[in-house]
Parts: structure tokens; C-alpha cells; sequence
């Protein structure tokens, strides 16, 4: 399959508009603008069956025409708070293909007819954020942006916006009262960003990798997308491998076209285990969902899939344990980061998070016992279900996924410090 997103390894330079512009870059911003309403625009990603890239896989058509009828102003704000551990496809795209991600918050822009887009992007990506802007100048010489897109009646601006490197703001509400200029914290919802956003107007909230894919759609069409992946999971994604393996990088595939094996072992992508030793874990959205293990080798990688699996496919965030991984270590090192993370201000999040650290730090240090080990799955019970946002529920997904898998590593620890 030709890439449609990672482009910019195929064709040299693309990042430079005239190159890109050269590869049919812009074309669908003036198919967009220029021949269709902005409801035949989000009709279009809709039958297309595209689903967010940033971890939830909500329809992204359906996400737009929730926005309520004549409400204005209205905002798109982009997440490129990219923080999940082991996921870095959105600084790929937003460094080497630049112009095929702002030509995509354009159109979508003129869909839910915005005429002020934010990209809230991670503050450890200053280079990212200066090719951005520097691209967002470019395209506006060219009449892409500004107060007559193309010439017309549609005007939009881009602002890109640096965080402040806290993992709560990819939350898309705690970004949203961020971006205002408050503490970055969960929002009680109802109401939803779709209806009081940003300066509390209607919102859409849209991921990277989500927005690179509208320019194709519309360019080739919705249809064409739509016979790439599976019925259910349509168009390519970006798998971000790293761990214990020869190749760590981003690949390219359509949805369900390949497996964890073929994606860990293929000569394509990341060309098998360091020391060709087995695998023993394999954890596919970061630190955010319950891990899995050799067994599931052969599971498809699209977003049900790795569902009936256990686990979840989130942003695709592909992290390989070796067969010397100590899980209950692994699993202390996740734990520390969400109860790092945690805002606060849900009592089950910041008082499980802290308690789960806790009791991962007496297994690792030999002073566990038995009861310890259950109890783990109770704080992981007291939290799940019971926070603003899913912060809460990811800390739990490497306590519950490592204790349902290696529960006999954890009791190994216990038996060894002679505790019952």
C-alpha cells in the first residue's frame, strides 16, 4: 500500500509547500472551498467511516455534526499533546509533512464552519511547533489561510499553542481550560466540549494524525477511503513501535491488514525482538491499556480486534516486553507515572493512583504479602467507573492487565520474602 499519511518517507522535501503543492498538496482545501458545502464536507467524512487517531476511535463525521445549529463562533482545537508513553506519530507527521496536517485543519475548519483553529501542541516540541508555524505562514502566502481563503468569502486562522508538558491536558476539556489560560483540569461533563468548548462555545476536538487523513478523503473520495481496512476500521493507521525490538519507528498499514506478529517480526516494519529473544508482553496504547501477551500474536491490529483481545488499540502505541522483562518492575515504572500525572482533583484518581504506587513499591522492594496483591485489585475496582476523566481508568489497565497474565510473578515476589 502506498502511504497516505507517512508521505514524507516516500517523497523527499515534502515538508516545502511547493514540493508538497507539486504531490497535489492544497487540491483538497479547493475541491473543499471551492465546490462543496461544508456539510457535504463532514457528509463526506462520515460515510468515509473515518475514526479519531488519538485513542477513543470516535466517528470523526459524526463527532462534527454535533455541534449545535447556529451557534457561533465556533472552534476546532487540534490535540498534539502527544505524552502517551511510546507514541510519537504526530510529531513525525507534524515535523516531516506539515502542510498535509494544516491542509487538513483547514478543510475541517470550513466543515463546522470555524473560522479560528488551535493546535495545542506538547511543549517538550518546540521544533515541531516552529516547522508549524513556519508552515502556517507559508500557507497563508499562498492564500490557504488568512481573511479570504482561495480568494472567497471563507476566512480562518491557525494559532499553535505550546503546553506546558502536563499529560492531564490531552484530556480534551483539561485542554480546552488550558488553552483559556486556567490550571489544565477535567471539566464535569455534561456539557460536552461539542456544546460549551473553548470561551464556552461549540467545540470540536480532533487528533493529528485524525486531521492528516481528511485531505485524501476528499481528494479521492470517500468511497475510495472507505475500501481501505475493514468494514468496521476504515483507512490506514500509524503504528508506533518501540520496546524490545531490532526496529523501533512508525509504520504505516490499513487497519486490520496486518497482525502484532507481523507488525513485531515483519521485515517491513520492526524486524523482531533485540537478541532474537521471545516476546512476553506486548502493551498496544502505551501505558494506557491492559497489556497482552504472546498468545495474542495473531490478533489484527484494528481498533475491535484488539478489543475482543482485552486490550485496546488507543493511539496504537505499540510497546514490546521481552521474555527478561520483570512485569511487576514494568508495571511500578507505569504506576509512577500516572500517580505523577494525576491532577487531583478526583479523589478515587489521586488516592488510588498514590495507593496503586504504594503497594507495586512493597512487591518490588520484598515486602508484599498475599493480601497486598488483592488489594491491588481493589483500589484498581474503587477507581475504574468513578473519575471525570480516563486518567484514572488507564492507571489502572497495567495493574489489572499484569496481575490477570503474570499473577505468578507477583506471588513469586511474595513467597521469595517468605510472606504468605
Amino acid at each position: 500500500m502506498d502511504k497516505i499519511i507517512l508521505r514524507n518517507q516516500d517523497i523527499p522535501d515534502i515538508s516545502d509547500i511547493d514540493v508538497y503543492e507539486r504531490n497535489g498538496g492544497y487540491e483538497a482545501l479547493k475541491r473543499a472551498v471551492q465546490g462543496m458545502t461544508p456539510d457535504q464536507v463532514t457528509d463526506a467524512v462520515k460515510i468515509s467511516g473515518l475514526k479519531g487517531r488519538g485513542g477513543a476511535g470516535f466517528p470523526t463525521g459524526l463527532k462534527w455534526s454535533f455541534l449545535p445549529k447556529g451557534v457561533f463562533p465556533r472552534y476546532l482545537v487540534v490535540n498534539a499533546d502527544e505524552s502517551e508513553p511510546g507514541t510519537f506519530k504526530d510529531r513525525e507527521i507534524m515535523e516531516k509533512n506539515p502542510h498535509q496536517f494544516i491542509e487538513g485543519v483547514i478543510i475541517s475548519a470550513y466543515a463546522i464552519q470555524s473560522h479560528h483553529a488551535f493546535i495545542y501542541i506538547r511543549g517538550e516540541y518546540p521544533a515541531a511547533a516552529r516547522i508549524l508555524e513556519e508552515a502556517i505562514e507559508a500557507a497563508r502566502a499562498r492564500g490557504y489561510v488568512g481573511e479570504q481563503v482561495l480568494g472567497g468569502d471563507y476566512k480562518v486562522e491557525i494559532t499553535v499553542h505550546r503546553g506546558a508538558g502536563a499529560y492531564i491536558c490531552g484530556e480534551e476539556t483539561a485542554m480546552l481550560d488550558s488553552l483559556e489560560g486556567k490550571l489544565g483540569m477535567p471539566r464535569v461533563k455534561p456539557p460536552f466540549p461539542a456544546v460549551v468548548g473553548l470561551y464556552g462555545k461549540p467545540t470540536v476536538i480532533n487528533n493529528v494524525e485524525t486531521l492528516a487523513n481528511v485531505p485524501p478523503i476528499i481528494d479521492k473520495g470517500a468511497e475510495w477511503y472507505k475500501s481501505i481496512g475493514t468494514e468496521k476500521s476504515s483507512g490506514p493507521k500509524i503504528f508506533c513501535v518501540s520496546g524490545h525490538v531490532n526496529r523501533p519507528g512508525n509504520y504505516e498499514a490499513a487497519l486490520g491488514s496486518i497482525t502484532l506478529r507481523d507488525l513485531i517480526f515483519g521485515k517491513e516494519y520492526a524486524q523482531g525482538v533485540r537478541g532474537n529473544k521471545n516476546v512476553k508482553a506486548i502493551l498496544t496504547a502505551g501505558a494506557s491499556a491492559p497489556m497482552l501477551t504472546a498468545q495474542h500474536l495473531d490478533t489484527k491490529l484494528d481498533y475491535e480486534a484488539i478489543a475482543a483481545a482485552g486490550s485496546i488499540l488507543g493511539s496504537a502505541s505499540i510497546i514490546v516486553l521481552d521474555e527478561d522483562t520483570d512485569i511487576p518492575w514494568a508495571t511500578q515504572k507505569m504506576s509512577e507515572f500516572f500517580k505523577h500525572e494525576s491532577c487531583g482533583k478526583c479523589t478515587p484518581c489521586r488516592e488510588g493512583t498514590y495507593w496503586l504506587l504504594v503497594l507495586m513499591q512493597r512487591v518490588n522492594e520484598g515486602k508484599a504479602s498475599m493480601q497486598d496483591i488483592e488489594m491491588l485489585s481493589v483500589v484498581s475496582s474503587q477507581i475504574m467507573g468513578r473519575t471525570l476523566c480516563p486518567l484514572g481508568e488507564f492507571a489502572t489497565s497495567p495493574v489489572t492487565g499484569s496481575l490477570k497474565w503474570f499473577k505468578n510473578e507477583y506471588e513469586a515476589k511474595v513467597k521469595g520474602n517468605g510472606h504468605s
